[in-house]
C-alpha cells in the first residue's frame, strides 16, 4: 500500500534545495514569492545559489547533508527541488530514509529528481509529486495551468487532465498506480535498488535533448527488461529538443517510439502534457489514476 504524505495547509513550510545541478538564486525568487503568496512558509537551503564553481549545486556531501536535513526536519512539510540536471544518483544510496518512512512528506520535482521519486516509491512505498520546479514560476508561469496544477495537488485536490488524440494512440481505459518520469533516468535505474516494478502500473515517460537513436536504445532497454510487458497503460509525454544524427536515424521521434510499443494491447497515449517544456502537469507518483484514451480525446483523472 502506497503511503500518501499529509497535504499542505496554510502556514506549512516548503523547503527548497538543489540536490543536483546548480541554480542561480535569483531565478528562484519568483517561486519563493509565489509559494509565500499561496500561504506557505519557505525555507531556502544553501545549495540554491551555492558558491560552487562546477556543474553541481555544491559538493556531493553538501547536497547530501542538506537534503538529509530537510528529510528529517519535522518543521518542513514538503521539499521542492529547485532544478534537476544531474547529481541525485551520486548521493541516493547515502541518504537515510528511516525517519521519512515514519513521517513522510512531499518531494516535488522532475528530470533528475526522477531518481528520488523512483527511490521513495520503491523503497519507502511513498507517493511523491512529479511537477514543475522553481524556474517554471518565472515570466508569469505561476498563473498557467501547469503550475496551478501543483498548487491544487499540494492542497489535496484531485486533478483531471485532458489532451488531444494522436494517430499513434492505442484506445482503451485503464486504472492503476502512476509511475515514471524522465526516460534517461528510468533506464539508468534499471537493476538498481531504486528500480520500479511496473506491473499493473500506468507508466509515463518524457525526455529532453537526446538523439533519436538514444531514445530508441533506452526504450529497448526498458522493453528488454520487461518494463512494458504487464503495464495497465502507457503515457508518452513530451520529447523536447530532440536531435538527429548527420546520417538520419530513419524515423521520426513518434515513429521510433511507436515501432517499439505498437504491439502492446493496453491503452497508449502520445503527446501528453508532461515534459521539460511549459506543458508539465503535476502528476502524483504512486497515486491511482484512470487513463481513458478515446478516439478524439484523452483524459487522465486521479481517483
Amino acid at each position: 500500500m502506497i503511503k500518501i504524505p499529509p497535504y499542505l495547509k496554510k502556514g506549512d513550510t516548503i523547503g527548497i534545495t538543489c540536490p543536483a545541478g546548480f541554480m542561480v538564486k535569483e531565478k528562484a525568487q519568483n517561486c519563493i514569492d509565489i509559494l509565500q503568496q499561496w500561504g506557505y512558509q519557505v525555507m531556502v537551503g544553501k545549495t540554491l545559489g551555492s558558491t560552487s564553481l562546477n556543474y553541481f549545486s555544491g559538493t556531493d556531501e553538501e547536497r547530501l547533508n542538506e537534503l538529509q536535513a530537510m528529510l528529517d526536519d519535522d518543521s518542513i512539510n514538503a521539499i521542492l527541488c529547485g532544478r534537476g540536471g544531474y547529481g541525485v544518483g551520486r548521493i541516493i544510496d547515502q541518504l537515510d530514509f528511516k525517519k521519512f518512512k515514519r513521517k513522510p512528506k512531499w518531494i516535488i520535482g522532475f528530470s533528475d529528481i526522477t531518481v528520488l521519486h523512483s527511490h521513495v516509491f520503491t523503497t519507502c512505498k511513498t507517493a511523491s509529486i512529479h511537477a514543475p520546479m522553481a524556474a517554471a514560476f518565472n515570466d508569469g508561469g505561476a498563473e498557467n495551468e501547469y503550475v496551478q496544477s501543483l498548487k491544487r495537488m499540494l492542497a489535496g485536490k484531485k486533478n483531471k487532465y485532458s489532451c488531444a488524440a494522436n494517430i499513434h494512440n492505442s484506445q482503451g481505459t485503464a486504472t492503476g498506480e502512476l509511475v515514471g518520469g524522465n526516460l534517461s533516468l528510468l533506464a539508468h535505474l534499471t537493476g538498481t535498488p531504486s528500480d520500479i516494478d511496473t506491473k499493473n502500473k500506468i507508466l509515463f515517460i518524457e525526455d529532453i535533448g537526446e538523439y533519436i537513436y538514444s531514445i530508441d536504445r533506452m526504450l529497448y532497454q526498458l522493453k528488454r527488461s520487461g518494463k512494458f510487458d504487464n503495464l495497465a497503460g502507457l503515457i508518452i509525454g513530451g520529447f523536447t529538443d530532440i536531435k538527429d544524427t548527420d546520417r538520419p536515424f530513419g524515423e521520426t521521434m513518434d515513429g521510433a517510439i511507436y515501432a517499439i510499443v505498437k504491439d502492446y494491447t493496453y491503452p497508449i497515449c502520445f503527446h501528453f502534457p508532461v515534459s521539460h517544456g511549459t506543458e508539465n502537469y503535476a502528476l502524483k507518483i504512486g497515486g491511482v489514476y484512470t487513463l481513458a484514451v478515446g478516439k478524439n480525446k484523452i483524459v487522465l483523472s486521479e481517483q
